[in-house]
């Protein structure tokens, strides 16, 4: 048959397409409500009190509206950003994860993304080539204000294999004061985790709840969560968050299908919040790094350290450390998340 000259193929951006400076905008807006709450915890699950007790969070909060997810908040902004990731094969870091701003429920979110730097990757016998790109993730509410403003590093395959970019950007430069973030390693600061919070009634929090709370945890604990949770409803977590990086959808695209690392993360967060059920929310990442490819129906077990604390006007900042490992049959158990964030405890 003969070429069709108005059909063309919508794929990509692949590592050649990309430009510092760049920017993807197009992303639909996403308003937080009770249905999308209510899916995406039935995926990752969610026991902070605050978004699932209306009444408490009407007190602690101030005005109506339940907080909305923390990891919801973060899927949504990462999936928004995936514009410029369709083609990705593997994501490398996040660098600045701070909350700005909790969003309620009924609060819509909008990301733009922009490309901050480009590095293509030394070519190895045997493998496709790729290139990395440090992408800044900003996102808005309604009205404007900050929610999220952070970095990723995205690994993405070259179109034309045997192309020289030319693209050398140092990627430890990334997030560094100097592109208004804290300096690589140093994490997020204390002021900007604390003031998330600042305005909240964390004694109504502490009142209402039996704990543990902040004053009850001790550094250098370490607890394990007894029993697993199993990864399901993968590509159904990626279309809610509208993610449509390939690797998360279609087995071709990679030879095998992987689970959004969004998807690990929240289950480590659900683990988390089961193994300290004082966690009012969380406040940022000092990193995350993904050890290893999690599949749909691999179990993910977890145990949680507790590394620093930081006390408050009421309660404090606990910073916490998260290891996640996937359980699959036939295989022995393998490391698939090491991921240091800060709660808020009252």
């Amino acid at each position: 048959m003969p070429e069709n000259p108005a059909r063309s193929q919508v794929d990509g951006p692949y590592f050649e397409d990309l430009r510092t400076g760049a920017r993807f905008d197009a992303a639909p807006a996403v308003t937080l409500t009770e249905g999308l709450a209510a899916a995406h915890q039935a995926i990752t699950g969610c026991r902070l009190p605050l978004c699932l007790d209306h009444e408490l969070a009407r007190r602690v909060l101030g005005g109506p509206g339940p907080l909305a997810a923390p990891a919801l908040v973060w899927d949504i902004a990462i999936g928004q950003s995936t514009l410029a990731t369709h083609t990705v094969v593997a994501n490398l870091f996040y660098r600045g994860v701070v909350f700005r701003r909790a969003p309620r429920l009924g609060d819509t979110l909008r990301t733009v993304t922009e490309v901050a730097g480009l590095r293509q990757n030394t070519r190895r016998p045997g493998r496709a080539p790729t290139g990395l790109a440090a992408l800044r993730v900003s996102t808005v509410d309604q009205h404007g204000r900050p929610v999220l403003d952070f970095w990723r590093c995205a690994m993405l395959p070259l179109r034309d294999g045997d192309l020289d970019t030319g693209h050398s950007d140092d990627m430890s430069a990334i997030g560094s004061p100097a592109t208004e973030s804290p300096a690589v390693g140093a994490g997020p600061g204390h002021d900007d985790l604390a003031a998330v919070t600042a305005g909240w009634d964390l004694a109504a929090y502490r009142s209402a709840l039996p704990g543990p709370h902040f004053a009850a945890l001790s550094p250098g604990t370490v607890l394990d969560v007894a029993g697993g949770d199993v990864v399901s409803s993968a590509p159904e977590l990626a279309r809610l968050t509208l993610n449509i990086a390939k690797v998360h959808h279609d087995a071709a695209a990679g030879g095998e299908r992987l689970v959004y690392g969004g998807h690990t993360i929240g289950i480590a967060l659900h683990q988390a919040v089961r193994a300290l059920p004082g966690i009012v929310t969380v406040a940022g990442w000092h990193g995350c790094d993904h050890l290893g490819p999690v599949r749909e129906n691999d179990t993910l077990r977890s145990s949680v350290e507790i590394e620093r604390l930081d006390p408050l006007p009421q309660g404090g900042l606990a910073h916490l450390r998260s290891r996640v490992r996937a359980i699959r049959p036939g295989a022995e158990p393998a490391d698939v998340l090491d991921w240091r964030f800060v709660a808020v405890l009252a």
